[in-house]
């Protein structure tokens, strides 16, 4: 016989007529949920968990291998995947703070951090005097985007889904405003392939051009806080972020989690880059490469290969005009951001002689690359058999600097 609980002083009853008693409801017992990361970091997802502890693994690898005496190639190359590791942590952390500032001061600071590890790895070069490997470095980056990640994106969605349309409207803003800021970049160059009287000012001519840049980045920057949900020049629009955010699972970090990553991340960055260079001139001279084989292809890949998956993965969800806006996002930064930073930091770590005039072979792979970015985006469409064209082309520019 089950037991009844009885109240000692039970209340009169007010309702009329025959009607069963209806038991007193019990205090809710409060249930907890076990968390299963620390509530200081948030929902780690198990992207974000497996992303720090590649970055974590990279970076003590790097360390050792460069204190110790062993193979600077194996030095040099694992130094370099913690290079890419770095920049995709720090998009990564730059994400999560996405609802806390807002979309578009977060995508400036995506428009930096995400290329910071290149920067530190030229303003090393540049400290070390590798004059030649930072120029090949600067057109590597805006080729590689172009002819290679482009090409991949195009030939991964096409063998995928066949032909594949994206935003004309779009693609040829980014191809003007590539060309553009190429161009602009090219002046140093024309000026002295053509003994005009400012080849004695290269210096001069390479701060000018350079500040115009800048210029232009920062007149940008209003636009692009307060109109976050339109394309920004440099950041792409709302639509394109979120399924470049979305094409990697995590989770909800804490600010503060978001904060230190960044600040971890960017320390982090630092390290493996110095460790980077200072590896680079005994792996280059072991490899038997050139130094201009080594800034186009090496160095350039290393620090541009988050741009290489977020674009690859997202034609791979038949997302074309998102995966084009993130491939010619890149190229873009690389020539208003990236390369006027450089060129005015130079004097700062000891570099004043550093200008943008290349070789006449940058200069004219340079104008290639942005000539056919411009031609492929003009249809707003995209096949298979033209990414496998843009790679061979890739191929074949980096077999012609493999010798100098």
């Amino acid at each position: 016989m089950s037991r009844r609980r009885v109240d000692p002083a039970p209340k009169p009853s007010t309702s009329t007529g025959n009607q069963p008693r209806v038991r007193r409801a019990s205090k809710p017992v409060p249930v907890t949920v076990a968390n299963p990361v620390p509530s200081k970091f948030g929902a780690l997802s198990h992207a974000d968990r497996r992303l720090i502890a590649i970055v974590i693994g990279l970076l003590i690898a790097a360390g050792i291998l460069r204190t110790s005496t062993g193979n600077p190639i194996f030095a040099f190359v694992v130094s370099g995947f913690a290079v890419a590791a770095l920049a995709r942590l720090l998009v990564r952390s730059v994400e999560a703070l996405g609802d806390r500032f807002g979309l578009g001061a977060v995508s400036l600071l995506q428009s930096f951090l995400g290329n910071l590890p290149e920067i530190f790895i030229i303003l090393f070069a540049l400290h070390a005097g590798l004059y030649e490997i930072v120029k090949a470095t600067i057109v590597g980056s805006i080729l590689a985007n172009i002819l290679l990640v482009m090409g991949l994106s195009f030939f991964v969605g096409g063998r995928r889904y066949g032909r594949q349309k994206f935003d004309r409207d779009t693609g040829r803003q980014l191809g003007m405003l590539l060309t553009l800021s190429t161009f602009a970049l090219a002046i140093p160059t024309m000026s002295s392939l053509l003994h005009t009287s400012a080849v004695e000012h290269g210096r001069e001519l390479t701060i000018a051009i350079s500040g115009l840049l800048v210029a232009l980045f920062l007149i940008s920057i209003p636009d692009t806080i307060r109109n976050s949900n339109h394309e920004s020049p440099l950041a792409g629009t709302k639509e394109a972020l979120d399924a470049a955010s979305d094409s990697v699972e995590h989770g909800v970090w804490r600010i503060r989690t978001g904060v230190l990553m960044v600040a971890l991340a960017t320390i982090g960055s630092g390290f493996a880059a110095y460790w980077f260079v200072s590896e680079l001139p005994a792996a280059v001279s072991n490899m038997g490469i050139s130094e201009s084989f080594t800034g186009l292809v090496i160095v350039a890949l290393a620090g541009n290969s988050v741009e290489s998956l977020f674009g690859i993965q997202l034609s791979r969800t038949n997302q074309p005009s998102f995966a084009l806006q993130v491939v010619l996002q890149s190229p873009v930064q690389v020539a208003m951001i990236v390369t006027p930073f450089i060129a005015l930091a130079a004097p700062l770590i000891g570099a004043a002689a550093f200008t943008l005039v290349l070789s006449p072979m940058l200069l004219a792979v340079l104008f290639m690359s942005v000539f056919i970015a411009v031609v492929v985006v003009f249809d707003g469409e995209s096949t298979w058999f033209e990414g496998a064209a843009l790679i061979a082309l890739y191929v074949a520019v980096a077999i012609a600097f493999w010798w100098g």
